[in-house]
């Protein structure tokens, strides 16, 4: 157990929302172009794109995944959401090869490589880092990048992954000197602005569709952690994800990510992450290893009218703190359970999404003044940021393959704090770390383990944070059984989690 992807390791450490493990070295930042002027309003009469298009498309990359599969297994199982009758990631994975299907294994061998499918990605540097989704390359063995219309293809090295926002960054060593996109200031389109988007629909490469940005500041969708999303009805489809949305200069405001559909094809609504977030996150990754989040420790609740009313606040602005983590930032400043928090650093928060967003895009040790409202009258609140923990955790290098699986590979699991007790239903007295995820084909998922289930031992050996389940899991690697002590509402019970060939 390491923190890494479930492919890459037993068990994921997931909190609130992304930290990662150290680098053994950092990387330069890669040079990226910028341009933060907002579009001009030009009178006249556009007659064709075409010269967006040509200054676009030799940035965006197609992105094919392969991964070594055990007998049996489907490359599909590795993501719900392509079961998701109404949020469809734009992943597209082929159909089985004519005479065996996707579940038959390849004669003479316990594995097989299997394609996972086809996705987009938007060169950002001349010296080869590609943005993409996270979803696109979660569990690949092999990601091989072509770019723009060349013939040649790339094997790329996964540099680092956010699934918190669904990013990954890759880099690949090109023969020639690349372009790399310039990046608009996303915080600046506006809705109405006319929208672009380039990508690989259903491998139909440089595909290019028009439409207009929907709606800015999207969330609650559930796609996500951390939900800022560009909304346009510019067609997109499966093979879209990763590709670029981009304004008619050819700047980049988006990642393309996810569509609202019930049909899994296009119906008018995608949502693509802004470029200010991406590019963020990107420089964290390369930089650092990982994205550095501001964290209060506490768990929100949104104001109805009649909670508005009882905490005597207007229009509903502001977020209820709905109770304090025990040692958290927010309790050592003296923030406090009913606590209003209505403003950070100026900026007003609308609600627990609008502050969760605010507080994440400081970085941690940063000396905050937090405005709340307690017993109807306002007070500021010195809160010095801590680094959030993660909820999906986000990992730097390259791929493991993964010949000799753990025994508690495909399971997440976070620690135990107020936030989790709420959404679990978890009794006070539930001491160990609990299920978030868990993969269905896991040999810990065969055992009868769900999520909210909370694990108390580990072969005998008590569990008292993410940290040390981790370093516990990495001890049993080799182990083709482990005992666990586990809890289900409560209900203490041992599971022998039994890894089979």
């Amino acid at each position: 157990m390491k923190p890494s992807s479930p492919l890459l390791s037993s068990i994921a450490i997931l909190v609130l929302a992304t930290a990662f493990s150290p680098l053994a070295r950092a990387e330069e930042l890669p040079v990226v172009k910028v341009d933060p002027k907002p579009l001009p309003q030009v009178a006249g009469t556009l007659t064709t794109f075409a010269p967006v298009v040509e200054k676009v498309a030799p940035n965006v990359v197609t992105i094919a995944t392969s991964k070594m599969v055990k007998r049996g297994a489907q490359a599909q199982n590795q993501n719900p959401m392509f079961n998701d009758p109404m949020f469809r990631r734009f992943f597209g994975v082929p159909d089985a090869p004519e005479g065996r299907g996707e579940d038959e294994p390849a004669q003479g061998g316990r594995k097989r490589k299997q394609t996972m499918g086809l996705g987009s990605g938007v060169v950002v540097s001349a010296d080869g880092h590609i943005i993409t989704n996270n979803h696109v390359i979660d569990g690949a063995d092999e990601i091989l990048v072509t770019v723009g219309n060349e013939k040649r293809e790339y094997t790329a090295k996964k540099i680092g992954t956010d699934p918190s926002t669904d990013l990954a960054i890759l880099k690949i060593e090109p023969v020639t000197k690349l372009q790399g996109i310039t990046f608009a200031d996303s915080d600046k389109i506006r809705v109405g602005d006319l929208a672009i988007a380039v990508g690989n629909p259903f491998g139909l490469t440089q595909s290019v569709t028009m439409g207009i940005v929907s709606a800015i500041g999207r969330g609650g969708t559930g796609i996500t952690d951390f939900e800022n999303f560009i909304q346009t009805d510019a067609s997109i489809n499966p093979g879209n994800s990763g590709g670029a949305l981009v304004d008619t200069e050819g700047r980049l405001i988006g990642i393309n990510t996810a569509i609202f559909s019930r049909s899994g094809g296009n119906q008018g609504i995608g949502f693509a992450v802004p470029a200010n977030l991406a590019r963020t996150v990107m420089e964290g990754l390369i930089k650092d290893g990982k994205v550095s989040r501001g964290f209060l420790g506490i768990a929100l609740q949104p104001l109805s009218d009649e909670l508005a009313k009882m905490f005597k606040i207007e229009n509903n602005a502001g977020a209820l703190v709905a109770s304090v983590s025990e040692k958290s930032p927010a309790e050592k400043a003296g923030v406090k359970d009913g606590d209003i928090i209505v403003e950070v650093s100026g900026k007003k928060v609308e609600g627990p999404r609008e502050l969760q967003l605010l507080v994440a895009a400081i970085a941690p040790g940063t000396k905050v003044d937090v405005k709340v409202v307690r017993d109807g009258t306002e007070k500021i609140v010195n809160v010095e940021l801590g680094e959030r923990p993660s909820p999906s955790l986000a990992v730097a290098g390259t791929p493991e393959k993964a010949d000799e699986p753990d025994v508690l590979d495909g399971v997440t699991v976070a620690e135990i704090d107020a936030e989790a007790r709420t959404k679990f239903g978890l009794p006070e007295t539930a001491k160990g770390v609990v299920i978030t995820q868990i993969d269905a084909d896991s040999a810990s998922a065969e055992a009868g383990l769900k999520v909210g289930d909370v694990i108390h031992e580990i072969n005998r050996e008590a569990i008292t944070s993410s940290k040390q389940a981790v370093e516990l899991s990495e001890k049993v690697k080799s182990e083709k059984k482990v005992l666990l002590r586990v809890s289900t509402k409560g209900a203490s019970r041992y599971v022998v989690v039994e890894h089979k060939e």
